[in-house]
């Protein structure tokens, strides 16, 4: 029982060690480079302050019974959204229920704590990992550890994504497991293992589990097995991560089937970075936004770039990890293999996230260079040769700054030093020169005094210690550097989103205090601070940013004027009399402009609310039952004409426009572009001087007077102001360009005269469509609320994934939900048999008789049973096998055959 203990507590420690080194260099590149908790620059840039904080506010809200909707039905987004997905994408990591622990107003310090935790526990696991292959010194094995958890892709790409860290922790994890399959022991917990990585995140853990497979492959090739005993241990990990991945099941393929009904993102392909740029990424303080940051630290490259060069290593250990590593480097460069990576679907954005597995190949082929011992001379010549080599071609790429070469000089200073003193150490041995203790004249060899061993070991130590100072230097001081300039760079090239401050306290409490669901919605308004505002501030909202926004949703939103930002996956709130009667808006806040987002200082203002009288939740439309035709293709090109067909009234006048530039003339017309889904309009040019800008390009239409006035022009970018009017004119800001498009604005009331005159100052060349100018004639607008009202839901209760909404007596038509129809509800009227829900224009509907006095609702994500089948087929299968084992340990072993003595054989003679 002792040996086992002794034997594991090195491991211990390097595992401390490479945590402790991990969160060290984290943490002081953050402060080096005043990013948030250690400075004023905000680390929210991107999907990090756009999503995953906000999924994890959301989150935070669950776990503490405040939230709208449950593990089904996200009611604060996107007027109702199917969580489960979203859970399996962005929070399905058991660290990530660490968040509840904090305070609300603080989610981004626990996001950040939630980040460096997972860095240190993948350091820490790697290190245990390489004390397991091969025995060598503990704290080089923690630096290593270390060298992995701060790599290039963990700094620049995964610490603004924190799900793809659970990859990176997942890694080492699986290769244990690999290990263990060599032996058969543990095989339950090994199951464990890879369902918790698949569930964290199964897009990670998808190529964890490739690089992990690679692992054992070579593995297996290097121990010499037989081929029965090694294609037995490949079954035993087949099976083992055939049991984990079904055990995962419910929550993988809730999240493919969700992947299936989401708005189609940007199709991308793929294109190979150039060899200088790809090399380049080995540096430090090298950073590009579609290159793979393949950074691990200059000692881990010396030591990988050793290993074939190092004679104390067996050939085939040498020849199969510089193979590997250098056919995963090569894979990464080819289209069919990075396909295979990406589960064959180039990602938007970085198209390199597999990177962390060729990282982790570098660090366990650095590993058993060192394990055999410190490289010779010759062996450190040749590797620091191939990083010269390296360092010349990736001075052509642009990804390479000039304080690049200073920081790459001292960690190659710092590492070819400790690695020279470890290296003397393994060869000079002390030895006593004076003996101070006589001979015994027994013929033994004198001995040195203690004094001399003293000596020698003091001076041991001190060498060591002095190695050890300067490898962990070199790796904290270049690791802490490529942090710090990632994360100033990231803020040049990326949106950023300011933190948790007074502008979100501001506006969560003007929606608390005009919450009323689910009798009626709150929105939290068009002028957002970020993309999932609803899950940051509260309030029932369109907003919604997801990469599994529906389908459904962004098309109908669309249809009815929304903007979007993300190529339709970020669907935005729209400020519109009319959809907010549609959808039950009841109460809506209106914010200031972020001046975080850099908006001109002046449009500063209080947070205020509006409230206005809308429907229920649920209304009754007397048309015939919902059928395909009424869904989102039966939309029309007009916004305007979209919206009366879901209000089932007219209430816009659609007047004629003209459309004059700032020197009064006719500007171009402009083709409707399908791919874009531009519509035919009119070309308004950015302004190209001060004196062109001061010239206005001007809109003119005649509207009812006293109407209100809406603007609809989607691919233009820049503000609009009416003039001439009655009341303070609002400003409209409108932004478009490739990846997103502007949502209909409200710009004030049509004067009594009814000549409508609206000023535009384009940043950008862009379009107005024909029928920008809609009219809404609030008179009309009324009239039709008061009638939904009537004939609406008397009662709705709302509970999780579960609509409940009690309906006056013969009521005929349709049962319409103010939710979009995503693919999983089924409906009921009164007791019937549950059905898939109908849709009406993109909205949920139930067909009704005139006998129903209620309608029933509810939302089983798609793919949910599918995964708990398979579920629970590996559940059974793991038990069995379970059972099998236990059974197989616990039968008495065979006695053996009794020993027989034979007896000798009696000799008989016969006379004659």
């Amino acid at each position: 029982m002792i040996r086992p203990t002794l034997r594991g507590r090195p491991r211990q420690a390097a595992a401390l060690l490479a945590a402790a080194v991990t969160v060290t260099a984290f943490c002081a590149a953050d402060a080096v480079a005043r990013s948030y908790p250690f400075g004023p620059r905000t680390r929210a840039v991107n999907d990090l302050g756009n999503q995953y904080v906000p999924f994890h506010a959301h989150l935070w809200d669950l776990l503490h019974g405040r939230s709208d909707g449950g593990l089904l039905v996200n009611w604060q987004s996107g007027y109702g959204s199917s969580f489960l997905p979203d859970l399996g994408t962005y929070l399905s990591s058991p660290f990530a229920l660490l968040v509840a622990l904090f305070p609300r107003d603080e989610i981004d310090l626990a996001v950040y704590a939630v980040t460096v935790l997972k860095t240190a526990c993948a350091a820490a696991a790697m290190a245990w990992l390489l004390l397991g292959l091969r025995p060598g010194r503990w704290w080089t094995a923690g630096l290593l550890g270390s060298a992995y958890a701060l790599c290039g892709w963990s700094l620049a790409d995964a610490s603004y994504n924190p799900m793809w860290l659970d990859g990176l922790v997942a890694l080492p994890l699986l290769c244990l497991v690999g290990e263990r399959s060599l032996t058969g022991r543990r095989r339950l917990l090994d199951v464990l293992i890879v369902a918790l990585a698949w569930i964290a995140n199964f897009y990670t853990a998808y190529m964890a589990t490739i690089g992990a497979g690679l692992f054992l492959l070579l593995r297996l090739w290097l121990s010499g097995l037989p081929r029965r005993p090694a294609w037995a241990a490949a079954g035993r990990a087949a099976v083992t991560v055939a049991l984990g991945v079904g055990l995962a099941a419910p929550l993988v393929t809730v999240v493919y089937f969700g992947t299936r009904h989401a708005y189609p993102g940007r199709v991308t392909h793929f294109a190979p970075v150039a060899t200088e740029d790809l090399l380049a990424r080995l540096l430090p303080t090298t950073y590009g936004f579609g290159s793979p940051a393949v950074f691990v630290g200059t000692t881990t490259l010396l030591l990988a770039l050793a290993l074939p060069f190092h004679r104390a290593a067996p050939v085939r250990v040498r020849a199969g990890w510089t193979l590997l590593v250098t056919a995963v480097a090569l894979s990464m460069q080819w289209t069919p293999t990075h396909l295979a990576w990406h589960a064959f679907a180039t990602p938007n954005g970085s198209p390199y996230r597999q990177t962390f597995v060729l990282c982790a190949l570098l660090v366990t082929a650095a590993w058993h260079t060192l394990s055999y011992g410190v490289p010779a001379r010759r062996a450190l010549a040749a590797a620091t040769a191939l990083l010269a080599l390296v360092a010349a071609v990736a001075s052509r790429s642009g990804l390479v700054h000039s304080y690049a070469w200073p920081v790459l000089l001292l960690a190659v200073a710092g590492s070819l030093g400790g690695l020279l003193l470890l290296r003397r150490l393994e060869t000079v041995r002390p030895v006593a020169t004076t003996p101070t203790v006589p001979d015994a004249g027994d013929g033994r060899a004198p001995q040195p005094g203690a004094a001399a061993r003293g000596a020698g070991t003091r001076r041991r130590a001190a060498l060591a210690g002095l190695a050890a100072a300067l490898l962990v230097g070199a790796q904290v001081g270049e690791a802490a550097a490529t942090s710090a300039v990632a994360t100033r760079l990231r803020l040049n090239h990326l949106d950023d989103y300011a933190s948790w401050g007074d502008r979100q306290r501001s506006q969560a409490e003007a929606v608390a205090g005009a919450d009323g669901w689910p009798a009626h919605r709150t929105d939290p308004g068009r002028e957002q601070t970020v993309g999932n505002d609803p899950m940051v501030v509260g309030g029932q909202g369109a907003q919604y940013y997801s990469s599994l926004t529906a389908d459904v949703l962004s098309r109908t939103l669309t249809a009815l004027g929304d903007g979007w930002t993300s190529r339709g996956r970020n669907v935005q709130s729209l400020d519109n009399a009319v959809t907010d009667a549609i959808f039950s808006v009841g109460a809506r806040v209106h914010s200031p402009p972020d001046q975080h987002q850099r908006w001109n200082p002046r449009d500063r203002g209080p947070v205020t609310v509006s409230r206005q009288d809308v429907p229920p939740l649920v209304t009754v439309r007397p048309s015939a039952a919902p059928t395909a035709r009424t869904g989102v293709s039966a939309f029309g090109p007009s916004p305007y004409r979209n919206q009366e067909l879901l209000l089932g009234t007219r209430v816009y006048t659609v007047p004629e426009l003209t459309v004059r530039t700032g020197d009064g003339g006719r500007p171009d017309r402009a083709a409707g572009d399908r791919a874009t889904g531009d519509r035919t309009g009119t070309v308004i040019e950015a302004p190209r001087t001060k004196a062109a800008a001061d010239r206005r390009p001007t809109i003119t239409a005649r509207c009812p007077a006293g109407s209100e006035v809406y603007l609809w022009a989607p691919h233009f970018s820049g503000t609009a102001r009416l003039t001439a009017t009655p009341a303070v004119p609002l400003t409209g800001r409108f932004t478009s360009d490739a990846a997103k498009i502007a949502a209909m604005q409200r710009l004030g009331t049509a004067p009594a005269s009814g000549p409508v005159r609206i000023e535009l100052s384009p940043t950008r060349t862009g379009t107005v469509p024909d029928g920008a100018v809609g009219c809404l004639d609030t008179a009309r607008l009324h009239t039709a609320v008061q009638g939904l009202k009537a004939t609406g839901a008397d009662e709705v209760t709302v509970s999780d994934g579960t609509v409940r909404a009690r309906l006056p007596a013969g009521s005929t038509g349709t049962a319409v939900l103010a939710a979009p129809r995503i693919a999983g509800w089924r409906c009921a009227a009164d007791g019937a048999e549950a059905k898939p829900a109908g849709t009406y224009y993109g909205l949920i509907a139930v067909p009704l008789d005139g006998s129903a006095t209620s309608v029933t609702c509810t939302f089983h994500p798609p793919g949910l049973r599918l995964g708990a089948a398979v579920g629970g087929v590996s559940l059974l299968t793991l038990v069995l096998l379970g059972t099998l084992t236990a059974v197989r340990r616990r039968r008495p072993a065979p006695r053996p055959a009794p020993r027989t003595t034979a007896r000798p054989r009696e000799r008989t003679t016969s006379t004659l």
